[in-house]
């Protein structure tokens, strides 16, 4: 789905809907994301992410292929997924755009929330100029529920324009909702 010439198919999101996800963003580790490849192929894998609210970051080597293709075509799609309480999969999709997080001071912000949501993990936040942290800023998210035989998607907007005075708050950010 091309996000940019559908978005406006879709409602903004509200403050329930940011609450529920990112519940499940807080929750999980794991999220599968594709990109662009120059031949016209999709790219997915799988990495591991942290969230800040709907905002997804995650570290790419230097010389990998994926930040490669993100640096020619920012464009991705994301899926994260879990287990429902009575049995399925809840999750959600997102097309998303990809760049690259270069301010010192955010990557910083960016390892200590690491360490202290995961301190087991923190000997993975980066400290060289061989990885790239990479933010994952959502443009449509999709929530996704299978749950008993049947499935459910609800898809949202994100930073839709808000009338005469410019763009509705930033639900990506936290103390957005």
């Amino acid at each position: 789905m091309d996000a940019d010439s559908n978005i406006d198919r879709y409602p903004p999101i509200n403050g329930a809907a940011v609450e529920t996800i990112v519940e499940l963003l807080d929750r999980e580790r794991l999220m599968s994301i594709g990109v662009n490849r120059p031949d016209g192929w999709p790219q997915v894998t799988t990495v591991g992410y942290l969230n800040d609210g709907l905002n997804l970051y995650f570290v790419s080597g230097r010389e990998s292929q994926k930040l490669a293709n993100l640096q020619a075509d920012d464009r991705v799609s994301v899926s994260i997924h879990s287990l429902a309480e009575r049995g399925g999969a809840v999750g959600v999709s997102m097309a998303a755009h990809a760049t690259e997080v270069t301010d010192a001071g955010e990557v910083e912000r960016l390892n200590q929330m690491m360490f202290k949501r995961w301190p087991m993990v923190s000997v993975y936040c980066p400290a060289t100029s061989s990885v790239a942290i990479i933010h994952v800023k959502p443009e449509l998210i999709c929530a996704i529920s299978a749950v008993d035989g049947r499935s459910r998607t609800e898809c949202f907007s994100l930073g839709e324009p808000a009338g005469p005075g410019g763009r509705e708050p930033d639900a990506t950010r936290p103390d957005a909702i």
